[in-house]
């Protein structure tokens, strides 16, 4: 079942001199099994919006449903369940660790969750390998003693630790040196196509978007610009541009390779759709290759 969005308003210290409108009547479905990314400049409203996945922020107007279940009507046991099944990585991961060491920190979420304490380790550990953390080097260390990138690793493991049905997000990759990123978006893939985990990126990086996500959502000053899968997304500069963000750099290089003469197809997501692209275009011209 499917994270529905229906006509959601949030408005900060509202009917006060400092009102302020971060969301404007979104609307959208995330189907179970898919990797959602939700795109925008800073200010766009797609932090405001992750975080009424799992009923940190209440709508000022509208409705969020998990699994068909109202997540802000009720305070029973299965929005509670519902809610749980929504994990959560925030932007800045000093938001999110609080414990003395590394271990307890991780650990939290399935001890409350009641798992056994053999379980518990185990997951830490499975955790922590994920997100290329020694066990034995870091478990008793302060989280507050690492770096940003470190801090970040010990937050996703955190939420990786507690098997989410569907994980969020946000910015997972800022601060991460380009291997450990690169890793980590490989393990997202693997996470979503092998363990059919259903994932939700908020991300202005338009590359890993492409390589990554079945659909996109374009967001600006509050609104759902465009939604739909990437290649069609994609398709539209004007509205990419308006919201402050760039195309996939091999687009942008197709692009300008078709302003030079070639006439090629500018829609691909990754390099070797590129490559394939301009071949085509060449034996257009007569050009063996």
């Amino acid at each position: 079942m499917p994270i529905e969005v229906k006509n959601i308003s949030h408005i900060y210290m509202e009917n006060t001199p400092y009102e302020k409108k971060a969301l404007n009547n979104v609307s959208l479905t995330i189907n179970e099994g898919e990797f959602v990314a939700i795109a925008g400049h800073t200010g766009s409203g797609k932090s405001t919006l992750m975080q009424h996945f799992n009923g940190l922020l209440n709508p000022t107007r509208g409705e969020v449903f998990i699994d068909g279940i109202d997540i802000n009507k009720k305070k029973d046991k299965k929005t509670l369940n519902a809610r749980r099944s929504v994990g959560m990585v925030f932007q800045y991961p000093e938001q999110q660790l609080f414990e003395e060491s590394i271990f307890a920190d991780i650990a939290f979420g399935p001890r409350n969750f009641g798992c056994s304490e053999d379980e518990v380790k185990q997951r830490v550990k499975d955790a922590m390998d994920f997100v290329e953390l020694d066990y034995e080097e870091y478990k008793d260390k302060s989280p507050f003693l690492l770096s940003g990138g470190q801090m970040r690793r010990v937050a996703i493991a955190g939420i990786i630790a507690l098997k989410p049905k569907y994980l969020v997000l946000d910015e997972p990759t800022a601060g991460l040196d380009p291997r450990l990123k690169q890793n980590l978006l490989q393990k997202m893939k693997k996470l979503h196509q092998k363990e059919k985990m259903t994932i939700i990126m908020v991300s202005h990086n338009m590359d890993d978007i492409a390589l990554l996500a079945d659909k996109v959502a374009i967001m600006r000053q509050g609104k759902l610009m465009i939604y739909g899968e990437p290649r069609e997304v994609f398709t539209h500069k004007d509205v990419i541009e308006q919201a402050g963000l760039l195309e996939p750099e091999v687009m942008q290089l197709l692009r300008k390779i078709k302003e030079y003469g070639l006439d090629v197809d500018i829609n691909a997501l990754n390099k070797q759709e590129a490559l394939n692209n301009i071949l085509v275009a060449l034996r257009k011209r007569g050009i063996k290759c």
